[in-house]
């Protein structure tokens, strides 16, 4: 009996679970540190860009996606997404997502950088929380364990290989492939659109077992949280809808940024209102969604509607306060186009995951479906490798660097870190502040696991660790990695950082 574990309950992880289920002589654990449904997949809000219409073409998404990337999307993964894109999404639907439906055809929305409305939404904003609870109410009645409040805090390695997990409370899981679908790290940032449970564990647990993560410089900070305690997500979608961005005294700026204004790329937006902010003495732009009216925007965003109103404002009548915030990790460990990673029986998908399918700048919308094309894609990698063909990572990824973890030193909370990263590697980078920041953390350590909360901590610390390094390797701008010191684009096409971590006194050959 083949036994896979996967680490994580997102759209990624479900789907893994699902499709390696059943399949003969194998047996499937789940394991999540939360709930089922605490993933950032829940709280997906705009919907999944796919094609599905007559006047949009697999191709012109594949050049949507390109461009977004700032020249960096690996073209082949970008491939893979889009022309696997649509049978990823009939598999949804035939587990019992119900996408939003307007004439007897699926409803269609437009968001930034794309061409056509091809846009899928469920329950109007709530698209990443139908197609969890779907996804989870078929893995409850499928023969997949599932482990909940259960934490992983290492992965097992035995004569190079990953074989299992370690857990919080000291026992193992033994597995002969282990999937991390563990999402992102946006608990980097004292302001974010990601839940609490966000800490980068999967992406903490590779680096220490010796696994290379790719193109962590990159974080792409949604420009739209409402600046208000909880820092809800205002969906992208309501942009499309015809909702704009005005300063302190009512004038739209964004088309002084950006021919596309408001729809531009998230990193150039999101950039924008942070110049526009700092020219306000650091007050909130706003959000004009009044021209939508009451009735529109209740039922074509509830659960925005719902959380704007609960801190008391009336968006159909005045604009919003809006800023950004840290949403989505472009880099993760270092996969090919099947999610296998460095290590061999260690697999990941999803936003933990970096194939290079991204780039330097994510195109709104592609996460669910990286999840549902992908998380089908690594079960046949895990579980029938002769049949996968081989992947060579060519010189448009660079050899890794290392990075050498501190052995102690004055210990740090996680509000320290979170404000060193904002300050130091957000939505604006330099070497200086890199450096500083670098060395400050080489300086902090974080108490030893003994709890989900320090376990966590401890990931987010080699986390930031990581990132840095990447950042302050990075001397140019590309999408989501600005530094105004290097505001331009390097000369030539764009290479693929890498990234390694050690212990310290431990040396790589």
């Amino acid at each position: 009996m083949t036994h896979l574990l996967v680490v994580g309950s997102g759209v990624a992880g479900l789907t893994a679970a699902l499709d390696a289920d059943g399949r003969p002589g194998v047996s499937v654990t789940l394991l999540t540190k939360a709930t089922l449904e605490s993933s950032n997949t829940w709280f997906a809000q705009g919907g999944v860009a796919v094609v599905t219409s007559s006047d949009d073409t697999v191709g012109e998404h594949v050049a949507d996606t390109l461009a977004a990337g700032a020249g960096l999307s690996d073209d082949e993964a970008v491939e893979v997404l889009c022309a696997e894109g649509p049978e990823a999404v009939q598999h949804l639907i035939d587990r019992g997502v119900l996408f939003d439906v307007h004439d007897g055809v699926l409803a269609r929305g437009l968001e930034a950088a794309h061409s056509h409305e091809r846009i899928l939404h469920a329950g109007g904003d709530a698209t990443g929380a139908a197609i969890a609870a779907a996804l989870i109410d078929r893995l409850r009645d499928s023969s997949v364990v599932v482990r909940e409040n259960t934490t992983a805090v290492d992965l097992v390695v035995e004569d190079g290989r990953v074989v299992g997990v370690t857990l919080l409370d000291g026992d193992r899981i033994d597995a002969d492939a282990v999937v991390l679908a563990t999402g992102g790290a946006g608990q980097l940032y004292p302001y974010t659109t990601n839940p609490a449970v966000a800490t980068g564990d999967g992406l903490a647990m590779a680096l220490r077992a010796g696994a290379v993560a790719a193109d962590l410089e990159f974080y792409q900070f949604h420009p739209t949280s409402l600046a208000a305690p909880g820092n809800h997500l205002v969906s992208e979608a309501v942009r499309g809808e015809g909702a704009v961005l005005v300063d302190a005294g009512g004038r739209r700026f964004m088309v002084d940024v950006h021919p596309d204004a408001e729809l531009a790329p998230r990193d150039v937006v999101a950039r924008g209102i942070a110049a526009q902010m700092a020219l306000q003495g650091g007050a909130p732009v706003r959000l004009d969604a009044t021209a939508l009216g009451a009735e529109f925007l209740a039922k074509r965003f509830p659960t925005i509607d719902a959380a704007v109103r609960a801190r008391g404002f009336a968006w159909d009548r005045d604009p919003i306060p809006v800023t950004p915030a840290a949403h989505y990790f472009m880099g993760g460990v270092r996969t090919d186009l099947w999610a296998r990673t460095s290590l061999p029986g260690l697999f990941a998908v999803g936003e933990v995951a970096c194939n290079g399918l991204h780039g330097a700048n994510r195109l709104a919308s592609n996460s669910l479906l990286e999840g549902a094309v992908y998380g089908r894609r690594v079960v046949d990698a895990a579980l029938d490798p002769a049949g996968v063909p081989d992947h060579v990572f060519d010189e448009e990824w660079a050899e890794p660097i290392v990075v050498h973890l501190p052995s102690g030193g004055v210990l740090s909370s996680r509000a320290d870190l979170q404000q060193l990263m904002w300050d130091a590697a957000g939505l604006t980078r330099d070497g200086a502040g890199l450096s500083a920041a670098a060395a400050e953390l080489a300086r902090w350590s974080v108490p030893a696991a003994t709890d989900a909360k320090s376990a966590e901590d401890a990931n987010l610390h080699v986390v930031a660790q990581a990132v840095v390094a990447s950042a302050l390797a990075r001397r140019e701008s590309r999408g989501g990695h600005f530094r105004i010191d290097f505001p331009e684009p390097g000369d030539g096409p764009g290479v693929h950082s890498g990234v390694v971590v050690t212990a310290a006194g431990e040396r790589r050959a």
